[in-house]
């Protein structure tokens, strides 16, 4: 029916949807309760992105760089010749991979699997229990290479693991060779093995602090105190350091991937962070690097983080005796 002010296209329109079947009466968008239209339902949030869209730490990872680093390695020239060797003094928490980290330095420059520094099993114990030397072999007829490690007994909780003391004595230089680590009687300067009048080829010219990637946010404490009190003491000495975080691979499963993802990473760009905040170091002297572990043979990828980390060592240490001729000079 024509009812008034409505028009004839109008009338038309409401007969043909009287006549239509029912299911033409459906809208095409379902009214909500408060009787408008609903809207599409939101696009659900992507999970936030595990890379950056470039490397932070700019890396060269060609073999001519890698074998590059090995040749400047070989032929450093050290600002005191008379030392002989950079001492490199490594500590940290039990199954950091301490010993595991000489090995793999070694690894590099023999260009095979190597086991010069005894490596224990996860068991969370320390294994090393004396204070030893690890010198680099050289090429077959050269003289062992410009730097050598001290690895020492791995820091516990509470009173087990090594006496801070010893670490000390060690940056000193006060320790002997194959001086045994007691944990609860540090040696002592009444001892005859305590070397009262060390040479400079017998202090520690870089330390080294040892930490694994996966673990570095559930360090204990108490720990973590021990290695900010030898850092302390360190620094008071003015010997240089630096972080070398291992065990990449098992804190982000991009790395356990691709060793060369490393830097893009925002999982340990975060462990970096953890790391320099909890012992105070600055990132630029966190080393990130994978040990050679299981790897049956050798990866040219892995080389490179340990020989970068190596090159920050004995670039820190050399400087370290630089300064002491310099000061030495003005006496």
């Amino acid at each position: 029916m024509l009812t008034a002010g409505m028009s004839t296209r109008a009338a038309a329109r409401e007969q043909y949807q009287s006549l239509s079947p029912r299911r033409n009466l459906v809208p095409t968008r379902k009214a909500n309760m408060g009787g408008g239209e609903s809207t599409p339902a939101p696009t659900p949030t992507p999970p936030p992105k595990k890379e950056f869209d470039k490397e932070w730490r700019e890396t060269h990872w060609s073999k001519v760089e890698r074998d590059r680093m090995v040749d400047d390695l070989r032929s450093f020239k050290l600002s005191d010749p008379d030392v002989g060797q950079l001492r490199c003094l490594l500590y940290g928490p039990v199954g950091a991979g301490k010993s595991s980290f000489i090995n793999s330095v070694n690894n590099v420059f023999q260009n095979r699997t190597t086991s010069g520094a005894l490596v224990a099993a996860a068991s969370g114990l320390s294994f090393t229990m004396t204070y030893d030397t690890h010198y680099i072999q050289g090429r077959s007829g050269e003289k062992r290479l410009p730097f050598a490690f001290n690895d020492v007994m791995g820091l516990e909780t509470q009173k087990n693991g090594l006496h801070p003391d010893d670490i000390i004595n060690a940056l000193k230089g006060h320790l002997p060779e194959g001086y045994e680590f007691n944990p609860f009687h540090p040696l002592s300067d009444q001892k005859k093995e305590f070397i009262q009048n060390p040479s400079l080829s017998d202090k520690t010219h870089c330390l080294v602090s040892i930490v694994s990637a996966d673990k570095i946010s559930r360090m204990p404490e108490d720990v973590i105190a021990k290695m900010k009190n030898i850092r302390a003491e360190a620094s008071r000495l003015k010997i240089p350091q630096v972080v070398v975080m291992t065990m990449p691979d098992k804190a982000c499963e991009l790395v356990n991937k691709d060793v060369k993802r490393i830097f893009y990473s925002k999982a340990i760009k975060e462990k970096m962070q953890i790391c320099s905040n909890e012992l105070g170091l600055p990132m630029n002297c966190i080393l990130p690097v994978k040990n050679y572990h299981e790897e049956g043979r050798m990866d040219n990828n892995m080389d490179i983080l340990i020989l970068n980390a190596m090159t920050q060592i004995m670039n820190f240490a050399n400087d370290y005796l630089w300064n002491l001729q310099q000061h030495a000079i003005q006496k």
